[in-house]
């Protein structure tokens, strides 16, 4: 039950943030000094530069399949339901919380196409030089909740690992 109150927490927190975003920026259309349209959050600090700002995404990450944007809602739907399907049969009570926090952010980037026709985005960072592409919560939740997966799968590996040696 916990989990399930993590995840739309999770959503609810990332549709807030979205929806400020969409009130109080204007879109980016050209990225021309900081902050890029947006409200700058800090500049150069040891090569980092980081600014709020409003984007759009109609694609996945990095905007692949932009040109795509139904084939890809409906692939997202697919695979969410499929992950849902998966995990309830696999983990019933208690889903871990790596699938907690993906699952919460692929909701509700489908949720903005329902509700805006694209993804909002808004995090924008310069790593030393590299204008990183512009992400939201959404995305963010995806990403940490992947690491720990791996992370979590790496070291439980190398625990098998070693008991079999001993």
């Amino acid at each position: 039950m916990f989990r399930c109150i993590l995840c739309f927490l999770l959503i609810a927190i990332d549709q807030i943030v979205k929806f400020a975003t969409v009130l109080n920026l204007p879109l980016v259309s050209m990225r021309t000094g900081y902050p890029y349209g947006g409200i700058g959050v800090f500049q150069n600090v040891m090569g980092v530069e980081f600014s709020l700002v409003h984007a759009t995404n109609t694609g996945a990450a990095w905007s692949m399949f932009q040109d795509y944007p139904s084939i890809l809602l409906f692939a997202r739907i697919v695979l969410i339901s499929l992950l849902v399907i998966y995990l309830f049969f696999a983990y019933r009570d208690k889903i871990p919380l790596p699938w907690v926090l993906i699952l919460s952010g692929a909701i509700s980037n489908v949720i903005d196409h329902f509700l805006y026709g694209h993804v909002i985005d808004m995090f924008h960072f310069i790593l030393w030089g590299y204008d990183y592409p512009v992400f939201n919560v959404a995305d963010s939740l995806i990403v940490i909740g992947a690491f720990i997966l791996i992370f979590s799968n790496t070291f439980s590996a190398r625990e098998h690992a070693e008991q079999r040696k001993n």
